[in-house]
């Protein structure tokens, strides 16, 4: 049986003594450590000159996390879909991103601009940042530069949205007595929209995007029970691109005006050290305890997916540093794979910070956001503790230990080092509660992290260079990390447009009340398959529209109050990155933990279970 506990290194990360019990040798791994700052200059708690004596120089540690780190890269490759630019093409991708977050900045201060004048704007830049950072074949277009079809979709999408920003007035005026070149426009956004999904998300709602379009055209021609009167071309496309009830509708307005701003905000915390911060409190309340290093898994890949906003780069984020801690205390390879990638998937329903589909909730419910944190706080913090204990569980079973508290980063120290992030967050809590909208709240949130970095910047007596350096790299993230959330949201709002045009929503409502025979004990199953099964191959934002607009009416309709619904719904969705066969959180945690995939994937839905 070993212990683990945490010694002094460079750059960050902890590195840590390993002490067994038959045997008063310990061994010392050189690393990245608590209590080290960027630089690599000691803090405290410097080891005592016997304990150096008695210990040996062992390298295996810092080798398995390199190794790890390694490992995540591969992932990452693998997973990546994005292009790699590093000449001037690069730089421009880089002009355009950070254009974009500070459009979205402005626009959430002065509102200059009307809904679709917006939104078009905001798929604009979305749009061009997709076409140029995501191929049209992984395996044939080339790595390094745009193709002329690429060219030739960027130029397209960037055209037409210009075009509704400028005539968005005659557009909407004339609704109902479009001209051809409306048609035309229609018809071929939409073809862009469906082109930049299937390159973002991949095949799956692309698909159902077109299978709901088919249903919208031909639904004389469907049987009785799910037939419709059906719609021509003309007045399909005008619907679906040119009004706010489709592309343009919901889900890319909450992305517009909420969720990239959400996201830029965790890319600027992240880059000012909230992440470092992060893992500092979670292993110095957690990691002294049985199977320390499980533990301050669970509870820092909770905080930092509530910053990520991506389930699979927190898996790979964290999980580079904790999955060889954890092999090392004694778990299992398999497990830690699975409690890493579980830990992860949290943070898109942790409050305050939640996934993209907890704003959407709150636009299709029309109740403030901040109500919805409120509702979800209880299950979130069930499914945290749920985790939780099943690391603690299998650390007794197996006998581990925890870490010596007098070698963990002190609270104290963590939280003076790391206020200003405690700082922002707390305002942002305060703006919600206090009713503001969560455009204005994210707004004055981000304004307080710059502004808190920047004064520990001065303190600290570091480089302005470096530190403005910082804040762009977190304005380009925060732009491209939007893309494939904004193409998702986009196709949503054409499946939304289909099924708002044929009243499939009621339809499907009511084949479930009578399929359930009105019982809501069979209709809560059925729904939690939908939700599992379409999570195989959709993101969660997708998901959640597609199921909320399709199932929703009909538990609420049962007696389900409407918030609980669309968090019952949204819980289950979260398991979209950790539902066998894709499960690419779980595929990510297994990369790096070398662990077979088969056994990893079941231990996500272990160490997740049911909470609703």
């Amino acid at each position: 049986m070993s212990q683990v506990s945490a010694s002094r290194g460079k750059g960050g990360w902890p590195c840590y003594y390993i002490q067994r019990q038959s045997d008063s040798a310990a061994v010392h791994c050189q690393g990245r450590g608590f209590g080290m700052d960027s630089s690599g200059e000691k803090r405290e708690g410097k080891v005592s000159m016997e304990e150096k004596r008695d210990k040996i120089m062992d390298p295996s540690l810092e080798e398995e996390i390199s190794v790890a780190e390694g490992a995540a890269q591969e992932v990452l490759e693998k997973l990546e879909k994005k292009r790699m630019y590093t000449d001037t093409a690069g730089l421009a991708i880089t002009i355009i991103a950070v254009a974009a977050s500070c459009y979205h900045l402005v626009y959430a201060y002065l509102h200059p601009f009307f809904a679709l004048d917006h939104r078009a704007i905001h798929w604009m830049l979305m749009s061009a940042l997709l076409f140029a950072l995501y191929p049209f074949s992984q395996k044939r277009s080339p790595k390094n530069r745009m193709s002329a079809l690429d060219w030739i979709f960027l130029v397209a999408s960037v055209g037409i949205c210009v075009w509704i920003f400028i005539y968005s007035g005659p557009i909407l005026n004339r609704a109902g007595t479009f001209l051809p070149i409306d048609v035309a426009m229609g018809t071929i956004l939409i073809i862009l929209v469906l082109e930049a999904t299937r390159r973002t998300t991949g095949p799956a709602v692309s698909l159902i995007a077109i299978i709901f379009i088919c249903y919208a055209l031909f639904g004389p021609y469907l049987p009785d029970f799910i037939c419709h009167k059906g719609y021509s071309i003309k007045r399909l496309s005008t619907y679906l691109a040119l009004s706010t009830d489709g592309v343009f509708g919901v889900p890319l307005g909450v992305s517009a005006n909420f969720i990239l701003l959400f996201i830029l905000y965790g890319a600027l915390l992240r880059k000012t050290g909230a992440g470092q911060f992060f893992t500092d409190v979670a292993f110095a309340l957690t990691g002294w305890s049985r199977g320390g290093p499980a533990k301050a898994a669970v509870a820092s890949s909770t905080f930092f997916g509530m910053i990520s906003g991506s389930s699979v780069a927190n898996t790979v984020t964290t999980g580079s540093f904790t999955i060889p801690l954890m092999k090392r205390t004694g778990y299992p390879g398999y497990f830690a794979a699975g409690v890493e990638a579980s830990s992860s998937t949290m943070g898109q329903i942790m409050p305050p910070i939640m996934g993209a589909a907890a704003f959407i909730m709150a636009e299709f419910l029309s109740i403030p956001y901040y109500k919805v944190c409120i509702a979800a706080a209880i299950p979130a913090s069930l499914a945290f503790f749920s985790t939780f204990m099943q690391v603690h569980f299998r650390a007794v079973s197996m006998g581990l230990a925890g870490l010596p508290r007098a070698d963990l980063p002190k609270i104290g120290k963590a939280f003076a080092e790391g206020w200003h992030h405690v700082f922002s967050i707390f305002l942002l809590i305060y703006f919600l509660m206090r009713n503001f909208s969560p455009e204005r709240a994210v707004f004055w949130a981000i304004v307080a992290t710059v502004g808190s970095s920047f004064i520990m910047n001065v303190i600290r007596k570091k480089s302005a260079r470096e530190f403005g350096m910082l804040i762009l790299e977190g304005l380009k993230e925060g732009a491209t990390g939007a893309v494939e959330v904004a193409a998702a949201c986009a196709a949503a709002g054409i499946i939304i447009g289909c099924i708002t045009m044929s009243g499939l929503g009621i339809k499907f409502s009511s084949l479930i009340v009578d399929a359930s025979m009105g019982h809501l004990y069979l209709a809560l199953p059925f729904t939690m398959i939908a939700c599992v099964f379409l999570g195989m191959g959709v993101p969660t934002t997708a998901q959640y529209i597609i199921i909320s607009s399709l199932v929703s009416p009909a538990l609420i309709q049962m007696g389900v109050l409407p918030i609980a619904a669309h968090l019952f719904i949204l819980y289950y969705g979260t398991r979209a990155d950790i539902t066998p066969p894709v499960a690419l959180a779980a595929y990510a945690g297994a990369g790096i933990a070398k662990s077979e995939q088969d056994l990893s994937f079941p231990l996500c839905l272990f160490t997740r279970p049911s909470y609703c």
